[in-house]
């Protein structure tokens, strides 16, 4: 269902066009009423992004990462972050920028990557769609020792866990990344379950 009908765009201000490029627009909001209300939005765009959550369905365990990220450390979170690899589009298809960011980040090779879902991360203020993929892995995939790019300042730790300690993880606060505790969850439901 459409609602273009119901916004009327009035200004939009660039504030800054870096890594993020951030507006603040004034807009007109067709009420379900059908009253107009003036409505005054901050967005960031830098692009949607793809995730990947690499699983061995023999050994039951998942591929992760641990790394650097400036924003959950300003946000008092002081220790480095779980993730599933992951990275924004930067004009690629979704399952090239998989690929790639697995090989990447963690030295796997990706053979059959499945989407599972694609999400807004945080509506309110980030226009960032993350397409989240799951792909089977062995230990003859590993074709990398993984590590990011330095000169992209990644600094990644690959880890290789059983499911049911991810999972831990999530229960207990080590993993709080929301594309990860996503693909974890996926996979404990889906194709990972506890027998």
């Amino acid at each position: 269902m459409s609602i273009a009908h119901r916004v009327r765009v009035k200004s939009v201000e660039l504030r800054c066009d870096h890594f993020n490029r951030v507006q603040n627009t004034t807009l007109d909001w067709q009420r379900a009423d059908g009253r107009w209300q003036e409505l005054h939005r901050e967005t960031a765009d830098h692009g949607d992004g793809a995730a990947i959550l690499l699983y061995d369905p023999r050994r039951r365990t998942v591929v992760l990462l641990r790394q650097f990220r400036y924003a959950c450390f300003l946000n008092g979170h002081d220790d480095l972050l779980v993730e599933v690899p992951a990275g924004l589009l930067d004009h690629a298809s979704p399952e090239d920028c998989i690929r790639a960011e697995a090989e990447q980040e963690v030295g796997f090779r990706v053979r059959q990557p499945r989407r599972v879902f694609d999400a807004f991360m945080s509506p309110g203020s980030l226009t960032e769609r993350v397409h989240g993929f799951v792909a089977e892995y062995d230990v003859s995939d590993r074709i990398a020792a993984g590590g990011g790019l330095e000169h992209e300042g990644e600094d990644i730790e690959v880890l290789e866990l059983p499911i049911d300690e991810a999972l831990a993880m999530v229960a207990d606060g080590r993993v709080r990344d929301a594309k990860t505790i996503m693909l974890l969850q996926h996979a404990a439901l889906h194709l990972l379950p506890r027998t």
